[in-house]
């Protein structure tokens, strides 16, 4: 069928479309002057955090270290490349848009139909669109024949939608919805044609906007990165006050400024948190690793912080929740429902009728998912297939119209015989079919019924004629009434047990759709959403104020016929309401709700590029279920992170004591910067390898979300942390006395006090492991990272302590079998304590905790 207007119509002449390009420019978003290399590292070294690992860097470099300097500089590479990979985020998912945005089309041109890029498209162009093509920018349908448009990026409706034609009291609506005039950018014609007049271009379009969204949301610093950053600064400011202080009373009181330059170098190199920096960044990059086997894939590094914190997840209904792959779910037939597995072969005999015409009056290789689905019964269904044969053809096509909801195929059977076979809405095909008042009102009835299922359902009937004589109208055939067949969108699989593990670990699931309320409110009953009886439309929400939205966002959990900057402003009144929001998405749509969430999560398979680019996590399995994984992870990695940076502090004091005390008080100096480095070798492995790869809690997805108000150092981890450390300072001071006091020679008082602090780290790390655990049990639990550690620190200690060579570098002499005994037994009293705290709050904690706690011992 030819499309009305095509052979007269002239469209712009090549001038005119110049004119225009240079008026309006190019149909794409403009790009956004990107950012140098060297401006992006000129940022890098401004903050703190990157600025002190630097700085130890060279202060290692000045002592000869190479090593260790080259370790901590490779690290100050690894978070500027990070660096560099989230400053061209928002580059990518622009570039993403631009590229769906211009497909190629065909226009009239100069009377004649060409072939552009959609790039050159301007307003006033004449389109011919056709089934398979990307409507390249916003428009008006002129004509049409049968046309359908899949507009799910932009509306979230898991099916395409109807067109008409334009008229001039056509009022301008937003996207969605059947018998609109209206064409947007980027989304797709799966059925029909039309010709089209282009109105808006570039940024002027709905995807346009969008992309304009995209440039101005901006992420915020993660609260544990400020964190983090803040304590460095203090620690660093303190640390090189205190270095002053001790090179001005060595250096004055001893009268040995080079001796005194080394002590402030020792007290600061024991003082500098480098290790905070580092292990931010190692726990970040292999938690990201760890997730990605979950099938998560991690775009930004810092969103497993806001993991464990998430309270609210918004989800999209379509591609999310439900496979976004239509399946005929139930037919009426001969007075009787009759339920389809499409896992399985065939349809009852009662529906072998009803199925036979429902996919002859389907094309053949269908772009319409509904039609996808019906042609799906003749795939699985071998017993159909002896009614449709290869060497049939279609001779003729009746297809929708607004005044009818209904299409024909005339088909051709090998006889001869001509075959019509008709499906539409059960209202067109009660008139087709000419049924009585009582058995129209028994077909909406049964129709209302599958409808109430979350189903979609269309009308079949049957038809035939000698000749090809064929009528100008449906309503001239004598049609017989088959049956409903109706389909529905499935719940992806585990997705109920997903959403009831979301809410043991609470975090409260908001459903956010594009599609019908009836659809959404059957899809959020049968994934067991609370409160899915209560539903806000857009345009509903709409009329809301910002504080009418926040306050039904406390209690509501599903919204229906949601437009994009809707989606945005639901994600910004949750982070109003002080909630920590995880959103799931996968269209063009959802890519601003998915920037300005704290985590935005998109659909890997079926998510669109400009999706995926806005995300700070991708499913890449588009499984709905890796969300609960990635969330158990993420409360894991910020576990253990605590753990690590609580161990920090606990080492830190007796090393800076050390360092500090025996100058204030004139004692011999005992620890020297090579003997720090000897101490950071244990300590930077531990912290940021063994600690991270320790085990979850028994209670992780039992407790409530991180408040986000939460510091990592809370006055009760900041207090156990530095008592820890005072305690092993005090312990290790004692054995350094009674060393000086029993007359021992330096080497020797320094071999006893070293060596009480390398085995009192050891069972530092041990008791830190778990602060709910005993040692006892933390030592049954595997750590192939943690038994090297141990491994490669008690070697190392015996090959210094046995070896001259070693034993001079590091100034020490020979520990005889007592002064073994005494360090071991300092080392295990110095952790006593801990674990008697551990055992006095287990003991107050649940039956059951304690237990599980001591399940080992």
């Amino acid at each position: 069928m030819t499309l009305p207007g095509i052979e007269s119509g002239h469209g712009l002449s090549s001038e005119q479309a110049a004119e225009k390009i240079r008026t309006f420019g190019y149909n794409e978003l403009p790009e956004k002057k990107k950012n140098g290399l060297l401006d992006i590292v000129l940022e890098v070294v401004k903050e703190p955090m990157f600025a002190l690992l630097v700085a130890s860097g060279l202060i290692y470099f000045f002592l000869g270290d190479v090593t260790e300097a080259v370790m901590l500089m490779s690290f100050v590479f690894v978070i500027i490349g990070i660096t560099v990979y989230q400053e061209q985020k928002t580059e990518r998912a622009l570039e993403a848009l631009r590229s769906l945005s211009s497909p190629r089309v065909l226009v009239i041109r100069d009377g004649q139909q060409r072939r552009i890029a959609g790039r050159e498209v301007v307003p006033g162009d004449i389109l011919i669109l056709s089934e398979g093509d990307r409507v390249p920018a916003d428009g008006v349908i002129l004509s049409s024949n049968n046309i359908m448009i899949d507009e799910s990026l932009l509306t979230g409706e898991s099916v395409p939608v109807r067109k008409i034609p334009w008229t001039d009291d056509t009022p301008v609506q937003a996207p969605g919805g059947d018998d609109q005039p209206f064409i947007y950018s980027g989304t797709l014609v799966v059925q029909g044609q039309a010709l089209a007049e282009v109105w808006k271009t570039g940024t002027r379009t709905e995807i346009g906007k969008i992309g304009t969204v995209l440039q101005d949301v901006r992420r915020d610093d993660t609260r544990l990165k400020s964190e983090i950053t803040s304590i460095v600064k203090t620690i660093a400011i303190t640390g090189i006050f205190l270095c002053s202080i001790i090179i001005i009373i060595y250096g004055a009181g001893r009268g040995d400024w080079i001796s005194g330059l080394l002590a402030g170098i020792t007290l600061a190199m024991a003082i500098l948190p480098e290790e905070f920096p580092v292990v931010l960044t190692v726990f970040l990059a292999l938690g990201a690793w760890r997730i990605s086997q979950k099938n998560v894939l991690t775009r930004q590094v810092t969103a497993i912080e806001s993991l464990g914190s998430a309270t609210v997840l918004c989800v999209d209904k379509t591609g999310t929740l439900t496979l976004n792959n239509m399946v005929v779910q139930s037919f009426f037939a001969h007075g009787q429902f009759c339920e389809h597995n499409p896992d399985k072969p065939g349809v009852p005999d009662l529906c072998h009728e009803l199925s036979v015409y429902a996919i002859l009056a389907s094309k053949k290789d269908p772009f319409d998912p509904m039609e996808k689905a019906i042609v799906q019964l003749f795939d699985n269904g071998s017993d159909i297939t002896e009614h449709i044969h290869k060497d049939w053809e279609i001779v003729a096509e009746y297809p929708v119209s607004s005044k009818l909801m209904a299409m024909s195929n005339v088909w051709k059977s090998h006889e001869g015989e001509f075959i019509v076979a008709c499906k539409g809405a059960p209202e067109a095909i009660a008139d087709l079919c000419h049924l009585s008042e009582h058995e129209r009102e028994m077909l909406t009835e049964r129709a209302g019924t599958l409808a109430s299922g979350g189903l979609r359902v269309l009308g079949v009937a049957k038809s035939s004629t000698p000749s090809l004589n064929l009528p100008r109208a449906q309503h001239d055939f004598n049609f017989t009434f088959l049956g409903l067949v109706g389909m529905a969108d499935p719940v992806r699989p585990g997705i109920p047990e997903a959403v009831s593990e979301c809410y043991d670990a609470g975090i409260r699931v908001i459903m956010v759709t594009g599609d019908y309320p009836a659809t959404a409110q059957n899809i959020a009953r049968q994934v067991g959403l609370i409160n899915a009886d209560t539903c806000i439309t857009g345009p509903e929400l709409e009329q809301m104020s910002d504080a009418e939205l926040q306050d039904q966002l406390r209690t509501t959990t599903l919204f229906a016929r949601v437009i994009p900057e809707q989606k945005l402003r639901i994600v910004n009144a949750l982070k109003a309401n002080d909630e920590v929001v995880a959103m799931t998405g996968d269209g063009v749509n959802d890519a601003p709700a998915l920037k300005a969430a704290d985590i935005g999560i998109a659909m890997g398979g079926r998510g669109t590029d400009v999706a995926r680019e806005a995300s700070t996590l991708v499913l890449l399995d588009d499984n709905f279920t890796s969300i609960v994984s990635a969330v158990r992870l993420g409360r894991r990695i910020y576990d253990n992170l605590k753990k690590a940076m609580a161990y920090i502090f606990s080492i830190h004091v007796p090393i800076a004591g050390m360092s500090l005390i025996p100058v204030l008080l004139g004692m011999p100096l005992i620890l020297m910067p090579v003997h720090i480095v000897f101490l950071e070798l244990i300590i930077d492995p531990t912290c940021s390898i063994a600690f991270e790869a320790e085990k979850e809690e028994h209670d992780v997805m039992k407790r409530p979300p991180r408040s986000r108000d939460e510091m990592l150092f809370t006055r009760k981890t900041l207090f156990l942390s530095l008592m820890q450390g005072f305690v092993v300072l005090f312990v290790v001071f004692l054995v350094y006395v009674y060393a000086l006091s029993t007359g021992l020679s330096e080497d020797e008082v320094r071999t006893m006090t070293f060596t009480t602090i390398v085995l009192a780290n050891l069972l530092l790390i041990l008791t830190n492991r778990s602060w709910s655990e005993t040692i006892i049990s933390t030592i049954r639990t595997p750590n192939k990272a943690m038994r090297w550690v141990f491994v490669g620190t008690i070697s190392s200690l015996l090959l210094i302590l046995s070896l001259p060579a070693l034993r001079d570098l590091f100034r020490f002499d020979s520990l005889p079998a007592g002064g073994i005994i005494i360090v071991t037994l300092a080392a295990v009293v110095s952790v006593l304590w801990f674990e008697a705290w551990k055992l006095f709050n287990l003991r107050k904690k649940p039956r059951y905790l304690y237990d599980r706690a001591f399940r080992n011992t």
